[in-house]
C-alpha cells in the first residue's frame, strides 16, 4: 500500500492539477502541466488516487512530512500525555520542548506540519471523490465499484478530520465540493466527520488487502468518534460489541488477543491476530526508507555501539509512567501511591552503565552483593554514604574494602507489561542483551534513565526488517498498530462503565489482565527461566461501583497502551487533562526540575493552538481556538 508506483505518481499529478495543494496549504497553485481528471476517470485511476490518500495514513509523505506528523502520535499523544519525555538532549529537535512543557506557541513548526499532513490526506481523499464522480458520469465504473471506492475515500477523510479535531477542535471540514477560499473553522463539524466514518461501515468485511479499510476498521473509528466528540457511549457500545462479535481484519482474517503481550510488538508479528489495523511499513524497496517507519525513526536507544537503530535517544519514558506499573496483591495502586517514596521504583540515575555495570553485576553474582563506583553521585537516590576510609577505592579492584552501597532491588512487585514497554537497567532488552544503564541514554541528566521498547526490532531482524545502507536502521517494517484488539476491548469496557454495565466491563478488563499474567510472556533473564523482575498481576475480583471501575479502566489503558500515542487523547476524552497532567507534572518536577521548570497545565492546554501559518494563509478566515 505504501510503495510509490505508477498509480501514486498519477495521484500527485492530479492533486496538483485541481486540489488545494497542502504544500502551499489552502492556496491553489496552478501546475505547469498535469493529467486531467478525465484521464484518471476509470476504476484503476480512482483507485490510484485512493492509494495516494491511504499513503498519508502514517502522517508521512515524500514531500517533507516526517516524524513531526507521525500517526503514532509519539509527540502529541505520549509526550504531551506525560508518559514520555522528548529524550535525547535539550538542543535536539527543540520544537518538541515547549510541547512537553505546555508552552507551545501557534508558530511552532510541529503544529504546522501536523496540520498540513492531515489536510493533505483530506485533499487526496477529495481528489479521489471528484474523479469518481466524473467516472460515474462517464460510465467507466460500475455502481458496485463506485460504492467501494467512495466508501473508502469517505472513511479516510473522516479519519483525517477526526485526527484534526482531536488536535484543534475548531477545524474546517473540507469535502470534495468545498471552496478553499471560503473555508472557516467556526462551525460544528462533528456530524460531518461521523457521517464520513459511517460510510466506511458499508465496506465489505474482507477487502482482500491488509492495508485497506474494511467495515470493521471503520466501525472502530466511528465508535471512537462518538466517544471522543459526542460522549455517546451507548451508541459506541453497540458498535464495539458488534466488532468483537463479528469483526475481521481487512484481509478477512480473525481478530483477537495475542497469547503474549510482548508478541504484539514484534515486527515479525506486525499483522498478527491482535492488529486490527496496522499502518503498513516497508523497507528495502527502493524508496530510501520513506515507506518504512519514518515517523518513529528517532525513537531508539542512544548507545555508542551495537544498539538497535544506532540513533537517536528520543522518546524516553517518564518516571511517573514507570512507577504506575507497581502492584500490590497483583492489582495497580489506583490511589496514586506508586509515586510515594516507599513505592517508587529505583531510578538508577548516576549509576554507571556499560562495562563497569556489567563487571559489577558479574561480581554481584559471585558474592551476592552489587557495588558501584563512588565517583558517581548517590546522594539523590538515598544510597548509604561511603565511609571516609573507603573513598577513592575502585570496587572492581578491591571489593572487599567496600561497604555495600546499593543492592539491585527487583523485590518491588510490578506489572509484567512494564518490561515490554520500557527499557531499564538490568533487564534484558529483547535479544540485544541486558540494558546496561546510562550508556544507553544520550543525556541522562536531561531526560532520565529509561528507553523506549515497544517499536524496537530484535537484533536478529536487523537487515531483513530494517532499511539497509542508510544512516540509521531505525527505518523499520514495524508498522504502527493503529487499532489493537486490546484497545477495542478497553473502549468497550469504558462504554460499559459509562452505561453502568460494570459486570461487562469487569470481564473485558480482566481479559486484558489475564493475558498480561501469562507467565510465558514474562521477561526472562539470560537463563531463559528466571524472571527478570518480581512480576505480580491479578484479575480484579469485582468493581464495587462506577467510580472505582472508572479508575480501573483508566489505569488499564495507561498500562496496556503506554507509549502508543493514546494517553493525551484519552485524558482529553475523559475531561481530566488539566487535573491529571498537573498531578503528573508536579511529580516529574521532583525528578526533572531543569526540564519542566515553571511549566503549568491550564484549561487552554486541552487542545493545541491552530498553526499561525494557516491563519495567515487564509487571511484570517481561520480564527485561533484560544
Amino acid at each position: 500500500m505504501k510503495k510509490f508506483n505508477l498509480k501514486v505518481g498519477l495521484t500527485i499529478g492530479l492533486l496538483m492539477a485541481f486540489t488545494n495543494s497542502c504544500k502551499e496549504d489552502f492556496l491553489t497553485v496552478k501546475p505547469n502541466g498535469a493529467l486531467s481528471a478525465a484521464v484518471l476517470a476509470t476504476y484503476d485511476g480512482v483507485d490510484g488516487l485512493l492509494i495516494g490518500a491511504y499513503s498519508m495514513i502514517d502522517g508521512v509523505s515524500s514531500v517533507g512530512f516526517g516524524w513531526e506528523a507521525a500517526s503514532s502520535n509519539w509527540v502529541f499523544g505520549s509526550i504531551r500525555g506525560m508518559e514520555a519525555n522528548k529524550g535525547t538532549d535539550s538542543g535536539d529537535q527543540p520544537d518538541i520542548n515547549p510541547i512537553q512543557t505546555f508552552s507551545e506557541a501557534a508558530t511552532n513548526p510541529y503544529l504546522n506540519v501536523k496540520w498540513r499532513s492531515v489536510y493533505d490526506g483530506i485533499s487526496r481523499a477529495n481528489a479521489a471523490l471528484v474523479t469518481l464522480a466524473i467516472a460515474e458520469k462517464a460510465g467507466t465504473v460500475t455502481p458496485a465499484q463506485a460504492d467501494l471506492l467512495r466508501n473508502q475515500a469517505k472513511a479516510l477523510r473522516g479519519v483525517y478530520h477526526l485526527e484534526a479535531w482531536r488536535m484543534w477542535n475548531m477545524i474546517p471540514y473540507l469535502d470534495e465540493n468545498t471552496d478553499p477560499k471560503t473555508v472557516v473553522n467556526t462551525a460544528d463539524v462533528t456530524a460531518s466527520i461521523i457521517a464520513d466514518l459511517d460510510a466506511g461501515t458499508n465496506l465489505p468485511i474482507n477487502m482482500t488487502q491488509i492495508g485497506r479499510f474494511n467495515s470493521t476498521v471503520a466501525k472502530v473509528f466511528k465508535a471512537k468518534a462518538l466517544m471522543q466528540m459526542k460522549k455517546d457511549y451507548a451508541a459506541a457500545k453497540t458498535i464495539l460489541m458488534d466488532v468483537i462479535a463479528t469483526g475481521k481484519k481487512p484481509d478477512g482474517s480473525a481478530i483477537g488477543l495475542s497469547a503474549k503481550f510482548g508478541d504484539v510488538f514484534d515486527v515479525s508479528n506486525r499483522n498478527g491476530i491482535e492488529s486490527i489495523y496496522t499502518v503498513q511499513y516497508s523497507v528495502n524497496d527502493g524508496s530510501g526508507g520513506w515507506n518504512g517507519g519514518w515517523g518513529e525513526v528517532l525513537n531508539f536507544p542512544y548507545k555508542s555501539a551495537a544498539s538497535p537503530g544506532g540513533c537517536c535517544g528520543f522518546f524516553q519514558p517518564t518516571h511517573e509512567l514507570v512507577n504506575s506499573f507497581r502492584t500490590s496483591g497483583g492489582l495497580p495502586l489506583l490511589d496514586g501511591s506508586y509515586n510515594l517514596a516507599g513505592e517508587q521504583l529505583i531510578r538508577d540515575e548516576g549509576v554507571p552503565g556499560g562495562d563497569l555495570w556489567k563487571a559489577s553485576t558479574s561480581y554481584a553474582k559471585n558474592s551476592g552483593v552489587t557495588v558501584y563506583n563512588p565517583l558517581f553521585p548517590f546522594k539523590d537516590l538515598g544510597y548509604q554514604s561511603l565511609t571516609d576510609a573507603n573513598k577513592g577505592k575502585d570496587p572492581l579492584i578491591s571489593p572487599a574494602d567496600w561497604q555495600l552501597v546499593w543492592t539491585e532491588d527487583n523485590s518491588k512487585a510490578v506489572d509484567p507489561r512494564l518490561d515490554w514497554t520500557v527499557g531499564r537497567r538490568g533487564i534484558p532488552y529483547l535479544d540485544w542483551g541486558v540494558h546496561t544503564g546510562s550508556d544507553w541514554i544520550r543525556d541522562q541528566t536531561y531526560a532520565g534513565p529509561y528507553s523506549p521498547k515497544k517499536q524496537v526490532y530484535k537484533k536478529s531482524q536487523e537487515g531483513q526488517l530494517t532499511e539497509v545502507g542508510s544512516w540509521t536502521s531505525g527505518w523499520t517494517a514495524n508498522g504502527y498498530r493503529m487499532i489493537r484488539y486490546a484497545d477495542v476491548l478497553l473502549l468497550l469496557a469504558e462504554c460499559q462503565i459509562e452505561t453502568n454495565d460494570l459486570a461487562g466491563a469487569l470481564g473485558n478488563i480482566n481479559l486484558i489482565r489475564n493475558r498480561a499474567a501469562n507467565t510465558a510472556g514474562f521477561v526472562k533473564e539470560s537463563d531463559g527461566t528466571t524472571n527478570a523482575a518480581t512480576y505480580a498481576i491479578a484479575a480484579y475480583p469485582s468493581f464495587p461501583d462506577q467510580t472505582y471501575a472508572r479508575k480501573a479502566l483508566r489505569m488499564e489503558r495507561k498500562l496496556e497502551l503506554g507509549m502508543e500515542g493514546h494517553r493525551f487523547f484519552d485524558l482529553q476524552r475523559w475531561g481530566i487533562v488539566q487535573t491529571e497532567l498537573s498531578s503528573v507534572l508536579t511529580f516529574e518536577k521532583t525528578k526533572r526540575a531543569a526540564l519542566y521548570g515553571a511549566a503549568t497545565v491550564g484549561p487552554e492546554d486541552v487542545n493545541f493552538p491552530i498553526p499561525q501559518n494557516q491563519i495567515d494563509i487564509t487571511l484570517g478566515k481561520l480564527v485561533q481556538n484560544r
